[in-house]
Formats: C-alpha cells, structure tokens, sequence
C-alpha cells in the first residue's frame, strides 16, 4: 500500500487511492442498484471528501502549497520542488526556442536587403547609410563573404549594442562604442570629398544620440566607496608609578627619640 513521505502526527500519511480502496461505498439509490458505475462514482466522491478532511492527503498538500509562500527553498516540500523546476526548465526550452526563431528570422530577413539600394543617398538617413553600403561593398570584392551578409552583421550588431547597453550590459556597450568608430570610419572612407566631413559629422550627431540610451546611467566619475574600518583603534593612558622600597630599621632619617607606646 502506497504511502506518503511525510508523517502526520508521528504516523504515516494515506494517499488519496489508500483512501479510495478503504472508504466503504454509499449505498446506492434504490432505483439506481446494480448498477456499477454509480457504486464507483460514489466511491469516488467519499474519498474526495475524505482526502479533504484534517489529516487527509489533498489537505496536506494544500497546507504544504500554503506553507511554501513564508518558507525557504530547503523547508518547501519535494513535490513542490519538482513542479517549480520542471516547470522553470520547461519555460527556458521554450523561450530559447523562441529566442532561436527570431534570431533566424532577423538574420535572414537582414541578409535579404542588398548591400547597395537603389538610393543615392538623400535624405538624412540616407547620407550615413549609402556610405556605409557603399564602402561594405567595396570590400566584399576582396573576400570571400557576400556584401549583404557584411550589411546585415553591421546592423545586428548596432541593434544588438543599442539593446544590451540600454540594459547596462558592459559587453555590449564597448559593441557599441566599437560600432559607433567603425561606422564613422566607414562613412568618412566611402563618402563624396566635398561633403565628406559634413556626413562624417551628421553620422557623429546621430551616433551621441543614440548613445544617451545606449550608455544610459553610465558616470565618469570615480565611485567612492565609504566603508567602516575594520579594526577599532581604543586610545589609553598608561601610567607606571614606581613605590619607593621602605627604610630599614635604623636608618639615619629615623629619629631616636620616637618610641612606641608600651603599656
């Protein structure tokens, strides 16, 4: 007979199908006997009202679930611990699934925009990017990678950058400030000479704001940090006196003349 592993009282906790095979079954409706299904249902219904009572098995669990709110993790119940972790590593499978087709999906819809577009640059938007699509072009003839894939890794990791340092990520913040100078080197290489410093500068604006959400809550100014001593420093004055040894009997300072009484 299956037992619970938790005593109740000094004894052994029943489970509810213990209390289903020993609960004895309400008799049946007159018009109702003979038949089997109905003896099983109230069978039934007797042990979920039993396993409800003080001391029964779904009332324990419930106190159990009530209990695990106040307690730590090593006071909360074993079946409790399986359910959270069964179900934390469920929902992790799940989000990285997740977090796995959408990667997909943005890498190929990047690498689906060409390298160059049909714009000639115009607008704002269009005077930092066209130099960007331009010079990333450029360099793909010389090595084996297709000039939409260099485009595409240019802005996954701009976007990448942006996200992780507005979230204080360090990792992606230093992204950032990488791809904020090889932007603006590439801008300066691959755009016309006479409004190459003015893109250049354009680019620079658009990159500092960007960054007051990229570098969001970054200081430099040094952080001091105030802590207490570790040892207790407790000043005391010494004072050594020296006692003069006494004078022995006779000594020359003593006067002849002192006597003791005596009766």
């Amino acid at each position: 007979m299956s037992r619970n592993d938790k005593p109740v009282n000094g004894q052994d906790n029943q489970s509810f199908l213990d209390l289903l095979n020993q609960t004895p079954p309400a008799p049946p409706a007159p018009e109702l006997e003979g038949k089997h299904g109905t003896m099983r249902f109230a069978r039934l219904r007797a042990a979920w009202k039993a396993s409800w009572e003080e001391g029964g098995f779904l009332y324990q669990r419930w106190e159990e679930v009530f209990q695990a709110r106040h307690a730590s993790w090593h006071e909360v119940a074993n079946w409790i611990k399986a359910v959270a972790l069964f179900g934390g590593l469920s929902l992790i499978v799940l989000m990285l699934d997740a977090a796995g087709d959408i990667a997909s999906a943005t890498l190929k819809g990047l690498s689906a925009v060409p390298a160059t577009s049909a714009s000639d640059g115009s607008g704002l938007w269009g005077t930092v990017d066209h130099p960007v699509r331009v010079f990333l072009a450029d360099q793909a003839a010389h090595l084996s990678v297709a000039p939409a894939a260099l485009y595409a890794f240019w802005q996954l990791t701009g976007l990448l950058g942006l996200v992780g340092g507005f979230l204080g990520n360090a990792g992606a913040r230093i992204a950032w400030l990488l791809f904020g100078i090889g932007s603006l080197a590439m801008i300066w290489s691959a755009a016309p000479a006479g409004g190459r410093a003015a893109a250049t500068g354009l680019a620079a604006l658009m990159w500092a704001l960007a960054s007051m959400v990229a570098l969001r809550g970054l200081t430099l100014r040094p952080v001091v940090h105030n802590h207490p001593p570790q040892y207790q420093f407790n000043p005391a004055l010494h004072l050594h006196a020296t006692i003069p040894a006494p004078t022995p009997a006779g000594d020359d300072y003593d006067p002849d003349n002192v006597h003791q009484l005596q009766r």
